[in-house]
């Protein structure tokens, strides 16, 4: 990539860190405040009919705050433009609305999130978007499920929540390219520090920022992050005009989150290995799911497409679903709740809870699955944890 400049000075040939904690931060020129400013107003004072300051009029049309949180993540996933919005599903929905029309079709993964299958199957559909699953990672499943002329996205996580699966991303993109596709990829899990799909040929990248983005578990947030300009402002005009933005006070919380990001998923990654490291060898555990484990069935495309394995494992408890309940509700450092990627250590069963709206579909997932979050804790600690859980 040759050297550019963002408006506010950084270089995107500096690194990942350098660009975390300064692109689209720069020191306030009248203040010299070095946290960028929180920016509340709803409406922007104009010099003269349309003498607008800044290009700023009103607040769901651009906002400062908004716009610095979107240029990081611009710079972050090597994109040209990002879009920040009040969830993730609120970006997907823009993403949906600005490219699709009735009658397109969209191939999803055969274990999507819950809530990305529900958007499609419950809203999209009855509006006329058609879609099939297919098994990600193998070329011929996916080639089987597109329809020439129809298919419009193809749609990819990985790693997949909550199966932890791979998928190889420039194999994708030159699938979906040669059907007259655009590549979606949710890349919640990995978050941009280990992963960035656009400069493996992807179109889109959809994030939730309520993850580790954010980082906290104190802010619900969503991002769409694109390389080609032509779509890029036709995302900004339906991100206006559907008005489903990012708040300031939300976009201040996840850039604040950012600039931690890369000493997090370290964290992250180191303990989610030595959480493995002992989940693999205990009896009350027939299977560990995460993709740094050389018997993972993609661990090279992992190992060669992200700079690390991240901090989100599944595993399957032996003596099925009561048992794996009874795992999820018996831990005290890992919290059973919802959501993942926050500092805090969380656990749960996506069956009755992240997944429970695809149960009876393709998209239905094991019931003695438990899906783990791990956290920055001491990594001793949240061993013995589920040590206990397992042993109770």
């Amino acid at each position: 990539m040759t050297a550019s400049t963002h408006d506010h000075g950084h270089s995107d040939e500096h690194g990942f860190s350098t660009r975390a904690i300064h692109a689209g931060q720069e020191p306030d020129p009248q203040t010299g405040a070095v946290v960028p400013a929180i920016h509340p107003s709803s409406t922007f004072k104009q010099d003269g009919v349309g003498g607008l300051r800044g290009g700023y009029e009103y607040s769901r049309s651009g906002n400062p705050t908004r716009d610095a949180l979107q240029e990081c993540l611009a710079s972050l996933e090597r994109g040209t433009r990002a879009f920040a919005f009040a969830s993730g599903l609120a970006a997907e929905d823009a993403l949906i609305r600005t490219v699709l029309k009735p009658g397109d079709h969209v191939v999803l993964p055969d274990d999507a999130y819950g809530g990305t299958y529900r958007l499609f199957a419950k809203v999209a559909a009855p509006w006329g978007i058609d879609f099939d699953t297919a098994h990600m990672p193998d070329a011929a499943s996916i080639a089987a499920a597109i329809k020439p002329g129809r298919t419009k996205l193809l749609w990819v996580e990985t790693p997949s929540n909550p199966l932890l699966g791979i998928s190889d991303i420039a194999q994708l993109a030159k699938i979906a390219h040669e059907a007259g596709a655009l590549l979606v990829v949710d890349n919640t899990f990995a978050s941009p520090y280990l992963q960035q799909p656009l400069t493996l040929g992807a179109d889109v990248v959809v994030h939730s920022m309520t993850k580790y983005l954010g980082g906290h578990s104190d802010v619900v947030g969503g991002a769409l992050v694109v390389a080609d300009d032509a779509l890029g402002e036709q995302l900004a005009y339906h991100q206006n005009a559907m008005g489903a933005v990012c708040g300031p006070f939300d976009a201040w919380l996840v850039l604040r989150g950012i600039k931690t990001l890369s000493v997090r998923m370290d964290r992250h990654c180191a303990n989610a290995a030595a959480v493995v490291e002992m989940l693999l060898d205990h009896p009350a555990v027939s299977e560990v799911l995460w993709p740094g484990l050389p018997t993972h069935p993609n661990y090279d495309i992992a190992a060669k497409q992200m700079s690390g394995f991240g901090g989100m494992v599944s595993f399957r408890v032996t003596a099925g679903e009561d048992a794996a309940v009874r795992v999820c509700g018996a831990t005290q450092i890992f919290t059973l709740a919802e959501s993942l990627g926050g500092v805090e250590s969380l656990i749960e069963h996506p069956a009755r809870m992240t997944h429970a709206s695809v149960a009876g579909s393709a998209l239905e997932v094991p019931g003695d699955l438990v899906r783990i979050s791990v956290g920055i804790e001491d990594a001793a600690d949240l061993i013995a944890d589920l040590l206990q859980a397992l042993e109770g």
